[in-house]
This record gives C-alpha cells, structure tokens and sequence, in this order.
C-alpha cells in the first residue's frame, strides 16, 4: 500500500499577488511564472482586440 496517490486530481494553481513563496518548490514556482505568463498573454490579447475594435469605432464616426 502506498501513501502517495498519484491518481488524486491535482489541485489548481493560483497565485494571489504578494503571497508569501517562502513556502513554495521550485516546480510551484515555475508552475506559477507559467500560469502568470499565460494570464499576462490573455490580458494582452484583450486589450488589442479591445483597441481595436475602438479605433474601428472611431474611424467609422470620422467618415
């Protein structure tokens, strides 16, 4: 019988800003950098399609 259950669903990943990492591994971290670089790539994509769609909105009232 084992005690590590390596078919136990893992827990999600998040990260609160400022949190305390003292208590973190290096492969939590990395996970973390991971997650933070995916949700900076999200918000990016957001935002142009965002700016975008305003400049299309400007440039049809300009006409």
């Amino acid at each position: 019988m084992s005690f590590i259950d390596d078919d136990r669903p893992q827990k999600k990943t998040a990260h609160e800003i400022g949190a305390d990492l003292a208590m973190l591994s290096v492969d939590e971290l990395k996970a973390r950098v991971e997650l933070l670089k995916t949700e900076i790539a999200r918000l990016e994509a957001e935002a142009t399609r965002k700016a975008s769609g305003r400049q299309a909105a400007e440039n049809f009232f300009r006409s």
